[in-house]
Parts: C-alpha cells; sequence; structure tokens
C-alpha cells in the first residue's frame, strides 16, 4: 500500500542521493527558528504595541543565551524580593504575639527565644527541602510528590490563597502604617490608595520578577537600617535595667506559680496561644523554596544563601522587637501600631521625643515599615503565579495559567493574583487583624503538610542516607511545631474570621477537583487517539523526492508527535485526495512556566520539538510525499506560528494551511477557557494576509 501511494504520488522521482538524515536534504537548510518579518500592522496596533512597551517592556529575546541570567536572582536580591515577605511579618507578628500576653508580658523572654527558635527551625527544614527539591520545593511540589497528587492540591490551593492574602495583608497593614503618621482626616483615602498600590505591583510584576525587585531595593535597605538602629538601640539604651527587667520576669512567673488558677499549665497556654497568634511572623519562610525558579545558578547554593539570610535577618527583628516591647513597657495605642508606639517611646527616652530628630526618625521609621509592607506584596506576585502555574501544569487549574509573557512573567497568574487580592482587601474593609488570622491558617496548613512530607521522605531514607536520623529529628520537630500553631490558631480564631479561609480554601479546592476531573475526562475520551499513534504501521523506504515550491503544498500545524496532529494530516488526505505534491509541518516549541527554568531548558524544548517535527516529516516520507519542517520557539504560540506561516507562504506560494481543533458537540465558555484556541486565532491572524487557513476539527464525544 504504502508503495503504490508512492508511485502515485511521485510517478518520476529523482533519484536518491546522499542524505544527512532519513528526513531529506532540505532538512540541513531549515532554519531551526525562523523570524519572517511580520505583516505591517494597522496603526492603532502600533500604538497599542508602543503603549504596551512604555508601560511592560520589550518582549524578552528567548535566542539571548544570557536571558535566564539577566531574568535571575542573586541571593542577595532574592533576599530583597522574597525575604521582604518575612521580615516584613515582623511589623504585625511579633506585636499580635506580645498583645496576647496581656498582663503577662513577663513571658516576652520566652516568647521571644520561641520565636527566634521557630524561625531558625523551620527555615532550616527548608533549606534541607531545597536540597532535595532544587527546582522548586514549595508546598505543592513538595505534597504532591511525596504524599500524592490530592494532598498537593490541598497544599496547593492552600498556598494560593495564602498568597494572595499576603498582598493583602502586606498593603493593608502599610496603609496602617502610613496613615496612623498622616492623621485620620486622610482615612477616606486609605482602601483607595492601597488599591492602587496593588495595580503598581501588578505592572511591575509584568515587566517581570528582577525589574520588580531592583526598583525596591532601597526601601528594603532603608528597612534594615532604621530597624536595626531601633531594636539596638532601644534594647543597649535599656540594658541598665536588665536587672530589673530579670526580677519582674521571676516575679511574675512566681507569683503565676503560686496562683492555684494560673500554675505551671496556665502559664504554658498563655505562652503558647501568644506564640500561636503571632504565627504571622512566619509566614514568609516558605517563599525561596517556591521561587527555585528564578534563583541563579549554582541554584540550590543560592537558594539555601537566600533563607540563611532571610532566617537571620527575621529572627534577630522579630525576637528584637518583643524584647524591646518588653523593655520599654509598651502597650497598645490607637491608631498606632505598636512598632509605631515603641519608636516614639525609644526618641522619647534618649530624649529626642520633642526634637526635630526624633520625629524625623519617627517618620522614616514607620515609613521604610509601610513601604517594606508593600514591598512584602511581592512575594505573592513572585510565588504565588508560579503555585499556580505549576498546577495548571499538573491539570488543577486552567492550562493558560502556565503560560509566559513576552516578559517571560506569568501573567495570568500576576492579574489573577491582583485581583483577588483587591478583593479580598474590599471584603475585609483592609482590616489587618482580620486578615493576618485568615493568612496564618493556610501558611501552616502548607507547612505542616511538607514537615510531614519530609519526614515521609526521610523515613524512607533511613537504609540509604546514613543523615536519615537527623534530618527525620528535624522535620518531626518543624512538625510539631507547625501542628500546634495550625490547631491552637483554628481553635482560637476559628469565630473571628478563620472560618473565611477554611470556606474559600475548600472553594478553591473543589473548583481544583472539578477542573482536574474535567481534563482526566477529555484525556481518556482521546485515549483512542494516542492509540492511533501506536496503530500507525512503518512507514516505506523514505522518497528522498525535493520538493516543488510552485507545486500544491499541505502546510500543517502540528504540535507533539501524537494522535492529534497524525489524526489531522489523515485528515488533510481526506480533505482534498491526490492534490497537495509537497507536506510541510511547522511545529512551535511553546515555552512555559514549566520549560523555562534556564537555558538548558530551551535547548530541551527545542531538541524535543525537533524531534517530534522529524517524526512527522519520517511519516509523510514513508508515504511517498516531499516533507520538511519549519521549527519555532517562543511564549506565544499564535505569534511565533504567524510569522513562520508567511515565511512558508512566500517560499511556496500555492500553500494551504491547516490546523486541528478539539471540538465538542456543545461548545462552552468554559471549554474555550480550558483548550487553547490556537487554530481559531492563527485563523484570524492570517485572514488579513488572504492565506488560505483550513480548520479540521477533531471530535469529542
Amino acid at each position: 500500500m504504502k508503495k503504490s501511494v508512492s508511485s502515485k504520488r511521485n510517478p518520476s522521482p529523482p533519484a536518491p542521493g546522499p542524505v544527512p538524515e532519513r528526513f531529506g536534504p532540505e532538512l540541513s537548510s531549515v532554519s531551526g527558528i525562523s523570524e519572517p518579518p511580520p505583516s505591517a500592522p494597522d496603526d492603532d496596533a502600533s500604538l497599542g504595541d508602543a503603549i504596551k512597551e512604555v508601560i511592560i517592556g520589550k518582549p524578552r529575546n528567548l535566542r539571548d543565551r544570557a536571558v535566564f541570567q539577566h531574568i535571575s536572582l542573586i541571593a542577595f536580591l532574592a533576599w530583597v524580593g522574597l525575604g521582604a515577605d518575612g521580615l516584613s511579618s515582623s511589623c504585625y507578628g511579633p506585636a499580635e504575639a506580645f498583645h496576647n500576653l496581656k498582663n503577662h508580658s513577663y513571658l516576652a523572654v520566652f516568647l521571644a527565644l520561641a520565636t527566634i527558635v521557630t524561625v531558625f527551625v523551620i527555615s532550616a527544614c527548608y533549606r534541607h527541602i531545597i536540597e532535595v527539591f532544587p527546582s522548586g520545593g514549595g508546598g505543592y511540589v513538595v505534597a504532591s510528590k511525596l504524599l500524592g497528587p490530592k494532598v498537593g492540591a490541598v497544599s496547593g490551593c492552600a498556598l494560593l490563597v495564602d498568597y494572595v492574602l499576603t498582598v493583602t495583608v502586606s498593603i493593608a497593614a502599610a496603609g496602617d502604617a502610613l496613615f496612623g503618621l498622616i492623621g485620620a482626616e486622610w482615612e477616606a483615602w486609605k482602601i483607595p490608595a492601597e488599591t492602587a498600590a496593588i495595580v503598581a505591583l501588578i505592572v511591575l510584576n509584568l515587566r517581570g520578577v528582577r525589574e520588580s525587585v531592583t526598583i525596591l531595593l532601597p526601601i528594603f535597605l532603608l528597612f534594615l537600617l532604621t530597624h536595626a538602629i531601633l531594636i539596638v538601640g532601644a534594647v543597649g539604651w535599656n540594658l541598665g535595667a536588665a536587672g530589673e527587667v530579670a526580677r519582674e520576669v521571676k516575679t511574675g512567673i512566681t507569683s503565676s506559680l503560686a496562683d492555684p488558677k494560673i500554675g505551671i499549665m496556665g502559664m504554658l497556654a498563655i505562652l503558647l496561644h501568644a506564640y500561636s497568634l503571632g504565627a504571622g511572623t512566619y509566614t514568609g519562610i516558605e517563599a525561596v523554596s517556591n521561587s527555585m525558579a528564578v534563583m541563579r545558578e549554582p541554584r540550590v547554593a543560592t537558594g539555601k544563601r537566600t533563607m540563611l539570610y532571610m532566617a537571620v535577618s527575621l529572627a534577630l527583628t522579630a525576637g528584637g522587637l518583643v524584647i524591646a516591647f518588653l523593655l520599654l513597657k509598651i502597650e497598645p495605642a490607637e491608631g498606632k501600631t505598636m512598632n509605631q508606639v515603641l519608636t516614639e517611646a525609644f526618641m522619647a527616652e534618649v530624649g529626642l521625643g520633642s526634637h526635630w530628630t526624633g520625629e524625623t526618625f519617627v517618620l522614616v521609621t514607620i515609613a521604610a515599615e509601610g513601604a517594606l509592607l508593600i514591598v512584602a506584596a511581592q512575594a505573592g506576585f513572585i510565588d504565588g503565579p508560579r503555585v499556580l502555574a505549576n498546577m495548571a501544569l499538573d491539570s488543577w487549574a486552567p492550562h493558560p495559567f502556565a503560560n509566559l509573557s513576552e516578559r517571560l512573567a506569568v501573567h495570568n497568574g500576576v492579574l489573577l493574583m491582583g485581583l483577588a487580592a483587591v478583593g479580598a482587601l474590599f471584603y475585609t474593609g483592609g482590616n489587618v487583624a482580620t486578615l493576618v488570622i485568615m493568612y496564618s491558617i493556610n501558611v501552616f496548613v502548607t507547612f505542616s503538610l511538607s514537615m510531614l512530607a519530609m519526614c515521609r521522605h526521610w523515613a524512607g531514607c533511613r537504609n540509604t542516607d546514613p543523615l536519615w536520623k537527623k534530618r527525620m529529628a528535624l522535620f518531626v520537630l518543624g512538625a510539631a511545631m507547625c501542628l500546634s500553631i495550625l490547631g491552637v490558631t483554628v481553635y482560637e480564631k476559628f469565630h473571628e474570621g478563620g472560618w473565611k479561609t477554611i470556606l474559600i480554601t475548600g472553594a478553591c479546592l473543589a473548583f481544583c477537583f472539578v477542573i482536574h476531573g474535567y481534563y482526566q475526562k477529555v484525556r481518556r475520551r482521546l485515549r483512542t487517539l494516542e492509540e492511533l499513534a501506536d496503530r500507525m504501521p512503518e512507514p516505506g523506504d523514505p522518497t528522498s523526492a525535493d520538493l516543488r515550491p510552485n507545486e500544491p503544498t499541505a502546510a500543517v500545524l502540528v504540535g507533539g508527535y501524537g494522535g492529534l496532529g497524525i489524526h489531522t494530516l489523515l485528515n488533510v488526505s481526506l480533505f482534498a485526495p491526490n492534490y497537495f505534491k509537497n507536506f510541510v509541518f511547522i511545529g512551535v516549541g511553546v515555552v512555559d512556566s514549566g520549560s523555562f527554568k534556564g537555558a538548558h531548558t530551551l535547548d530541551d524544548l527545542k531538541e524535543h520539538t525537533r524531534n517530534s517535527l522529524r517524526k512527522y516529516v519520517e511519516l509523510a516520507r514513508g508515504w511517498g510525499f516531499p516533507a520538511r519542517y519549519f521549527l519555532g520557539i517562543g511564549t506565544d504560540a499564535v505569534d511565533e506560528l504567524e510569522r513562520i506561516c508567511l515565511r512558508v507562504k512566500r517560499e511556496y506560494p500555492g500553500a494551504v494551511f491547516f490546523a486541528g481543533q478539539l471540538v465538542f458537540q456543545k461548545d462552552t465558555w468554559y471549554q474555550r477557557l480550558l483548550h487553547n484556541q490556537t487554530a481559531f486565532a492563527i485563523l484570524r491572524r492570517l485572514q488579513w494576509d488572504r492565506v488560505p487557513v483550513v480548520i479540521l476539527p477533531t471530535r469529542v464525544q
């Protein structure tokens, strides 16, 4: 049958000559990535592109081998972009914990120690997670790999809600700090200003991670400087009172032990209560392991160094603030944050309270605090979209959320995170207390699942790794800490807003299961197409005939080699039997968040796409058709396909372009959202240039 097809199509094939590959001599002249000049856009499109370029920036050049170097972060910049989330939690976490000690402030010393130990234990756990998952070991990946995909989906949904709240609580806390400085008369402008800040961060992150971090670097450094002066100054200035404070602590402990209503268990309960409600202090620790994809090589070393910077800065800042609250006997004040009260009290204590120097320091310190909280929202925009992209790659979320923009930003995720954060801001009225409660629960859901997953991992390494006992002990301790904080927070704050987090996360999880179930159902229905690729007979001896540009040419747009592409190729033959003399296969390797993790991954993607196209060429040549391929690499399949199709049309004037498209008996809006519409998009693009495009349907019952 194959020989009859070959003789029918090519009655007088040229004598075969030496070919460098089985696919024919023409492949050696094919450019791996083609860039034909685009068709002339109209004035409106040019204006729109110009405005987009001003706001977001020029597209990244994937052909630049140093592109990943340009967008990745060294440890210091990663500390700024990711560590700001953890460090900024010192603006509300320690204050919340100290406040919940109420009349038992003598326990603040133990609270500070517990805070410091917790920071170092959790960060040490995540340093080891980075070693085990060097490509990104956030809660979603860890739970999915070690506890199963469904548990991973729980962790992923908790993280998504958490990162939305990261943005919201950071911006809301920044608003409290900054509007506390300028006075209550401006309170009506607080929510609009916070909304504008979120919109500004959306634009910054659409430009790319590195640009947003670089712009916010001075704010981070100013916060470090002012708070180092505040904490070291407040503690150092009151070292002389350390003996008196020690006596007060001893007296408080003795009195509580003697009180039958309190006793040692009561003190432990009070301490655990305050410690758990200060859980917001630890919320940014996981950010580094979630964002390993943006770390500069060597990635593991950079990630571990970043984690160390974050742990030391957060432990010293949070613990130092708790001690400073104790030494200066700070009490909450209406309309002011605890940190502002502390700063004003410190300036008054050193005799600069009414001096312009003291007033300026208070202003700069609290302004830096508010600004850093805005920087901290970066973690939500860096990590949230990446978690969402990972879930999209695993079909727990719509696949378009894995796409990258021209700037190599996870743009769909950035937009979703920003819009959801604005919604949460308006829903809660920017109330930080409510947001922190909602925020803390999901953080420790993810922490707990990650710790339990790693306990399972190290238990499985007991016969292969001599360090398994030490690692196991560390993760058991981390799991105990995280589970205790989670349990107390849910119990204590369930009726004060904790139920909202559980409800929202549950709704998100239900949505993900619906999406995943839908994709699974479609895969099962398409299984017959995949079996088609396995059932295809081996092609005959490939023809070595050259393509004849002036003959009718079928240009087939294909993805990876499989049933859908073969089905489209067969439909072309049925569409116009015995008409086409040449076959051209066009494929684009789409760079998404799963395939862009370094320069080497681009090479892997290009080679994978090339191999798929070679198989199509081999199949067509085995049937007796002269064939070749055109290959492109890009973040937008439609843009790349348009450029390549226009080039093919110039080289083969008689070409007709064919694209396969999944079609359903009942077309719905959610199917258009969940499946790519590349065929229809390229049809619309090429219509203006009078390029004939035929969409061949593949029915899904």
